[in-house]
């Protein structure tokens, strides 16, 4: 008798070892931000990210993001930028450091959906996204087409950083830039600050050095130098950010735990 694989659970499978470690860090899959158990089945209402980029829907982020906060247009967009690179790059971050496992997080495989009631951002992944894996991984023997089997660490770290930065991140900066007076730098040191929070909230649902972990891949982005890993007051390991993400700039003013201005 012919097994039946469920269509769902096959597409899913790349991505298990990132969805088992946010259920076992978060207590759920299901976050305020980022969609449950990562894909997207029904794309309606969803837009691929390069409508960010390319196709017009950017104002709309930005004006959401300046009527929830009642901020300034560039503090909005810093702030809508600190918002979706966190949610975009946490499946990256979790999926290296649980099982060298890389979703390709490239703008035409990211899905966003905005509501004024909801998150200001919920990102969710296209079926079928690239999954980069090492040869070792027990899934690169499967034959699924959306696995992607590399040589070794560094040119999974290599795919990693074009997909996610090169491909996307990138790209949306420049957007960005050129419709508010923001630098990368301010930008990418969200960036950098959000890969270092993820792997830190998942500590304890991932292998090896949490600090090592932070810093490969932000090498590997070449935004190492944005934050700095020091001991908080009782001893765990913090982020200290060498840039602001401007929510000071609110009406109700915000200062971030670990941002470098201080009270």
């Amino acid at each position: 008798m012919t097994a039946v694989i469920d269509p769902r659970a096959r597409a899913a499978a790349p991505l298990a070892p990132i969805t088992a470690t946010l259920r076992t860090a978060f207590g759920t899959d299901d976050l305020p931000g980022l969609h449950a158990g990562l894909l997207v089945d029904d794309q309606t209402g969803w837009l691929p990210a390069t409508e960010l980029i390319h196709g017009g829907h950017l104002p709309r982020l930005l004006d959401s993001a300046a009527q929830r906060w009642q901020a300034k247009r560039h503090a909005a967009a810093a702030l809508a930028w600190k918002a979706y690179s966190y949610w975009v790059a946490l499946p990256v971050a979790l999926g290296w450091a649980s099982a060298r496992r890389v979703p390709l997080m490239r703008a035409d495989d990211v899905l966003l959906r905005m509501d004024d009631d909801g998150p200001l951002v919920d990102v969710g992944l296209r079926t079928g996204i690239p999954v980069a894996v090492l040869p070792h991984d027990p899934i690169a023997a499967a034959g699924l087409p959306e696995v992607l089997v590399v040589a070794d660490e560094a040119e999974l770290l290599r795919v990693l950083r074009i997909a996610l930065l090169d491909q996307h991140m990138s790209p949306l900066l420049d957007e960005i830039h050129s419709r508010v007076k923001l630098g990368p730098r301010t930008l990418l040191g969200s960036l950098s600050s959000g890969i270092a929070y993820a792997v830190l909230q998942a500590a304890d649902a991932l292998p090896g050095s949490s600090t090592a972990t932070i810093g490969t891949l932000l090498d590997a982005l070449d935004i190492g130098d944005l934050i700095e890993l020091v001991p908080g007051e009782d001893g765990a390991v913090t982020v200290q950010r060498r840039t602001c993400c401007l929510a000071f700039t609110l009406p109700d003013p915000k200062i971030c735990p670990g941002c470098c201005i201080r009270p």
